[in-house]
This record gives structure tokens, sequence and C-alpha cells, in this order.
């Protein structure tokens, strides 16, 4: 409710961290993960309610619908950053109108230090 009011008097850019994978493309294994903390449908639906009824925009998926293999996150464990066998959970979440000064949106995998990459969003002024 807060992020529609807000976007009633400027544009909205909510990024981070939003520990939920939206699609079954956002993540490696999705069949093996229907259940795990960040892939259930209700994370998903309430990720999608947040879209929808806010008429934001996921600003990676809009220009990238089909890129596989596109994540943001990887456990520390079973070697899986050098097997991208990761997550996509990290986001810039953006009012509708924005898209149209989005001119990329890039995730650095090759950047190392945390379980996660940073995620660069590159828009015009």
């Amino acid at each position: 409710k807060y992020l529609k009011t807000l976007d009633e008097k400027k544009p909205v850019v909510l990024c981070g961290d939003l520990n939920v994978a939206h699609h079954e493309i956002d993540l490696a294994n999705p069949k093996g993960n229907l259940k795990t903390a960040g892939f259930t449908k209700e994370e998903r639906d309430s990720f999608t309610t947040l879209l929808e009824e806010n008429k934001f925009v996921d600003s990676f998926r809009e220009l990238y619908p089909e890129m596989k293999d596109a994540y943001s996150y990887w456990s520390y464990r079973f070697n899986a950053r050098a097997k991208n066998k990761g997550w996509r959970l990290d986001y810039f979440v953006i009012s509708h109108g924005l898209m149209e000064c989005v001119c990329d949106h890039v995730i650095r995998s090759q950047v190392y230090g945390s379980d996660h990459c940073p995620i660069v969003l590159l828009i015009t002024l």
C-alpha cells in the first residue's frame, strides 16, 4: 500500500534482495524447490500481486523475458556458483512508467564477495 501511495507522487524504484524467485526460469531447479522458502506458491503469488496491483514491473524480466541461467544468488554449498545453479532473488521493481527510461538491467555474476552478486539498472533521466 505504501508503494502504491508513493507511486502516485513520484516514480518508484524498489531494489534489493526480495527473497523470491518469481518464475521457474528464475532458478536452476524449480521442480525440486516447489516447497522451499523463496519459491513457494504463496510467495510467488504475493510477488505477482505486488507487480499487478501496483502496476510495477520486474525490469529484468521485462527486458529479458526468456533469458535462462541469469541468477543473482548461489548457495555456498555444493559448488553452486561454479556450476551456475542459482536463483534470481535480487530485483529492480519499478513503476511501469519508468520502463521507457530503462536502458539495461545487468546481473554482474562475475563479481564475487558474497553469495549474491550486484545488479545494475541503467536509466536515462
